[in-house]
């Protein structure tokens, strides 16, 4: 119960703070696209699965081409592509992602706008990778795992975030068992520990691939 109030507390605390950085950010990069001949929304929107298995809309800074699901759909029909999505879950130079986008990406700048979701209550700033409804089941999960990864708010950073995000080799079975692990696991100074990490990661660059 203690755990949870202060969470929650220190949750809505960096919430307001991402909300104060995020409306002057929210201009620069809606300008930069601009200059770049880009008009479209600059932020991308997503249903996933959160808390209880209850979806909601997580919210991002585009950084790919508007058309990204489309594109997505052709792409995974080329047996490279496929390949690599069926088994990360991501794709290796991927070329949806527009040149803005890479530089957001770069210092997970896109993520930013989750600082909404938390406020919200959706997200936590620590926990699990929030995923596209029928992800586990897609790759084999079974029900007590599925439930197991529900019972906690998904997060804007955490411990497989922490562990081996920018790692291209690491397989999706080897980033639920960073998830799990987690799960069991979480409490204050974990969370504290990815938090900072991840501050330095952000300093550093260091973004998603």
């Amino acid at each position: 119960m203690i755990y949870a109030c202060v969470k929650r507390l220190s949750d809505i605390l960096i919430g307001l703070v991402g909300l104060i950085v995020l409306i002057p950010l929210t201009v620069i990069i809606k300008l930069v696209y601009i200059c770049t001949g880009d008009f479209h929304p600059i932020f991308y929107t997503q249903e996933r699965i959160g808390k209880n298995g209850k979806t909601f809309k997580i919210i991002k800074y585009r950084s790919m081409v508007p058309n990204a699901d489309k594109v997505l759909e052709k792409l995974l029909k080329q047996k490279k592509y496929r390949n690599q999505w069926e088994e990360f879950q991501k794709l290796d130079n991927d070329p949806r992602i527009t040149k803005v986008g890479k530089f957001i990406r770069k210092g997970s700048i896109d993520e930013f706008p989750q600082f909404v979701n938390v406020l919200l209550g959706q997200m936590s700033m620590v926990g699990p990778r929030p995923l596209i409804p029928g992800e586990l089941k897609e790759h084999g999960g079974k029900t007590k795992d599925i439930e197991k990864y529900q019972s906690v708010k998904p997060g804007v950073t955490g411990y497989w975030a922490m562990r081996i995000r920018s790692d291209k080799n690491s397989d999706y079975d080897e980033r639920l068992k960073l998830e799990y692990f987690y799960i069991e696991n979480r409490g204050i100074v974990l969370d504290v520990k990815i938090l900072f990490h991840t501050v330095g990661t952000v300093l550093r660059q260091e973004g998603a691939q």
